[in-house]
């Protein structure tokens, strides 16, 4: 009996070893190695023409102290920060309360999900004389069109839009999983509806929360 339980065991490390090779293979050779190559190149020179000129330098990296490099990693920084914040903002309510739906209103809102993959439509919305300009002038808001697609407000828009689905998900996710008897369990013993949440539930789900700040950064 105990072999039996042993061979058993054994075959579904195998089996969970044979799964996560296609992942393993993957990350190699769509993460790691396209990661190593770019590290390779930055100690390379540009060739006048194209490609790059396989001599050793280190200018690359004292470029980077430059006044255009150095407002260029602020400006993705602020980027970075706003957008996260708004992402949070947004999808963290989105994901849990999502998670309290029936499967029915589950499927609607994760299809609502999609939306922000079709990209084409954000840029119809900001581009001059597109939609957002339409409505402004039709309400005499604007007598003109306005150049919004390039603007600094607009390329935040566009990264919210387009990282929210990666917040909402991983809020889910966690959100799912969590226990409601504790929460019922808090209000029991006298917790107000924003104690329970704020002690409890946001708490359990916090780990979600995290994983979404991540990819979104």
């Amino acid at each position: 009996m105990t072999k039996t339980k042993i061979t058993s065991n054994s075959r579904r490390r195998s089996g969970n070893v044979g799964l996560m090779i296609p992942m393993y293979v993957f990350t190699i050779l769509f993460v790691a190695l396209p990661i190593l190559y770019l590290f390779l190149l930055s100690f390379l020179q540009r060739a006048q023409v194209w490609g790059v000129d396989f001599t050793f330098t280190l200018d690359n990296y004292k470029r980077i102290l430059e006044p255009l490099y150095l407002d260029t990693f602020w400006q993705s920084l602020k980027l970075a920060f706003t957008a996260t914040f708004f992402v949070a903002l947004i999808g963290y309510p989105y994901g849990y309360f999502m998670a309290k739906m029936n499967a029915v209103w589950k499927r609607r809102m994760l299809l609502l999900i999609m939306i922000p993959f079709w990209t084409s439509a954000l840029i119809r919305l900001f581009r001059s004389n597109g939609v957002l300009d339409k409505i402004l002038m039709g309400l005499h808001l604007t007598d003109r069109p306005l150049k919004l697609l390039y603007t600094y407000p607009a390329v935040v828009v566009g990264m919210i839009y387009s990282l929210l689905p990666f917040m909402i998900l991983a809020v889910y996710s966690s959100a799912e999983k969590l226990d409601a008897s504790l929460v019922e369990a808090s209000r029991d013993l006298g917790a107000s509806a924003w104690k329970a949440f704020w002690t409890v539930s946001f708490r359990l789900t916090l780990p979600g929360l995290l994983s979404g700040v991540v990819l979104s950064f």
